[in-house]
Order: C-alpha cells, then structure tokens, then sequence
C-alpha cells in the first residue's frame, strides 16, 4: 500500500545556507528537529551509510539533496528526502517527501500513530528552518490535539540506572542504607545547568506527587515524624554538573544528587535511616518512591523541552 507524503516551504537562502544547517540534522548541535519531540539522532553524522532513528542515509548532496531509506524489516519500504530547489530570487523551495510502499499493517500504523506526527514535526521543523535562514513564519505551525496526544506518549522516559557514588554523592552521608539512581532523557537545547533541572524536579512535582507529599505532612506528626517543608529539598552544595539537595531529620536523613549529561540527567538518591522509626517509615516510603521519581523526572524532562521549543528560545539558539 502507497505512502506518499510531502511538505514543503519556501524560504530565505541557497544551498550554500540551507546545506549547513539539513547537514547538522541528528546532531547535538541539531538547530532544526524540534526538541519537544522524540529526537532524530545520527550518531555518526549525515554521510552515506549512516544508520539513525530516521533510517539509513541513501544519498546525500549537501545543500542538494538529502535521502533516508527505511530500514529493512519494518514493514515499509522506500524513501524520506529532503531536497532544496533554488528558485533565482535568493530564495529556495525546501520539499521533504515519503515514497514509499507499506504492509497492510504498517500503512494502518502509518495512518493511526506515525503519519499525525510526522507532519507535525516536518510542519515545526520547517518553521525553525525558516527562521534559521532569516524569514521566520508570521504564524508558527501548532500541531493538531491528537499529535499533541502522541507527542505526550512519546514524552521523555525515566529508568533506574545504576548508582554512582561519587562526585558530591560520595561522602554525603556517614552511612547509606539505601541508595537508587534514575535516569531521564536530555534533550536538544535543554539546561545543562544542573540547578534548573533541581527545581523543575523538586519545586514543580505531578499533582499528584505534591497531594501525596501534602497527605505526608498531615499525617507524619501523628506519628512523632518531624515535618519536612520547603526546607526538606534545601540545596546544600553545587559543583560543575552536579547539585546536592537533601536534609537530616531525627528518623532519617537524605540526600539527592542531580547530575546533566550530555544526553540524560540522572537523579542518585541515599538514605542514612537512624532509628526503628526511621526504619518503619522508609519501608513505607520506599515502595512508592521509584514510581515518584520516575514521575517527577518525566514531568521535568517534558517541561524543559517544550519549554526550549519556544520561538524566542529558539530564536536566540540561531543567533548563538
């Protein structure tokens, strides 16, 4: 069954401009993908014969003509290119184009769950192109609600990794009893600042977190647990790509480590548990915290990409 798809815009340059800018597509340095959105990565660069999230590199004309095939075995053979037009006026028509054959199933999945988001992203990396080469859009593409619901599934995942006792984590303590890492994805044009991804975790929770931390004051004092406030995530030192946050209590004390990588912040937590009591609380808390923490690192990796998507923060990443 046929896929044929196309978007296309006419924009401000010639090859000599547009080129640069299609060659650095799924690098780190990436100006065009838009990061709110699973990313595009060729780890190896756009040469011929590089394999990527968006395919096989088939053909490549810098500033001409770039071609992706899909790879074999997903049900969908054929091509995506993109090919720049020069049109004579300093201008030049930029296509992006699938041609391509699918199973039954793959042109159901193509419909249903890949095709709304693939003309949303082409639709917002068209308007950053634009804008990249002097003419941004009087009205930027919004995508529709259901690629906006698909987008949401494809948010940023956190996982546990393993721990890392070292950097500020490593003497934090006296004493760990209980340590566990989790990781998210970074991405594109997100903070490396290790403080700003510490207050989008810990000063921005779910709602549904913050009800549960709220339903923990309330009840913890019933016990003989001391309250933890806004002091309970109090920052205690920073060095280079790391933060540490965390408190002593006279049941436990705790402490949080927020690490950036070039392509993932990974959050270490360790406890110091100092009493009976100390014990029967984390036994509780602990069965909930992973699900906590994973929640939290979503919600913060989602609100930093959507946020580095903004058109004045991308306008000042081409300018940079």
């Amino acid at each position: 069954m046929r896929i044929d798809n196309v978007h296309e815009r006419t924009v401000t340059g010639g090859p000599a401009e547009i080129g640069p800018l299609l060659a650095r597509l799924g690098q780190p340095d990436d100006p065009l993908y838009p990061p709110s959105w699973p990313p595009m990565r060729y780890a190896d660069g756009i040469v011929v014969g590089a394999r990527g999230t968006h395919g096989i590199v088939s053909a490549y004309e810098p500033g001409r003509l770039l071609e992706l095939s899909f790879p074999p075995g997903m049900g969908i053979t054929g091509v995506h290119t993109f090919t720049v037009t020069p049109l004579g006026d300093g201008r030049s028509r930029v296509r992006h184009a699938v041609d391509a054959d699918a199973t039954p199933v793959m042109w159901l999945a193509w419909k249903v769950a890949i095709e709304p988001a693939h003309d949303a992203v082409l639709e917002e990396l068209l308007d950053r192109l634009a804008a990249a080469t002097g003419t941004p859009p009087v009205r930027t593409a919004a995508p529709s609600q259901y690629a906006r619901l698909l987008r949401w599934i494809g948010r940023p995942q956190a996982r546990a990794t393993d721990v890392r006792l070292d950097g500020l984590a490593a003497g934090a303590l006296p004493r760990i009893d209980y340590s566990d890492a989790f990781a998210v994805e970074r991405r594109r044009e997100t903070p490396a600042e290790p403080q700003a991804w510490a207050d989008a975790i810990f000063h921005s929770p779910p709602a549904w977190v913050a009800a549960l931390m709220g339903l923990r004051e309330a009840l913890v004092g019933l016990v003989g647990i001391e309250r933890g406030g806004p002091e309970a995530f109090a920052v205690l030192a920073r060095d280079g790509d790391e933060v540490l946050l965390g408190s002593d209590a006279g049941h436990l004390d705790f402490r949080a480590v927020v690490r950036t990588e070039p392509e993932q912040v990974v959050l270490t937590t360790v406890v110091q548990l100092n009493n009976l009591r100390g014990h029967a609380y984390f036994g509780l808390v602990r069965l909930a915290h992973p699900l906590v923490v994973r929640s939290m690192l979503r919600r913060a990796a989602l609100r930093m990409a959507r946020k580095s998507n903004a058109h004045d923060a991308t306008a000042a990443m081409i300018e940079a």
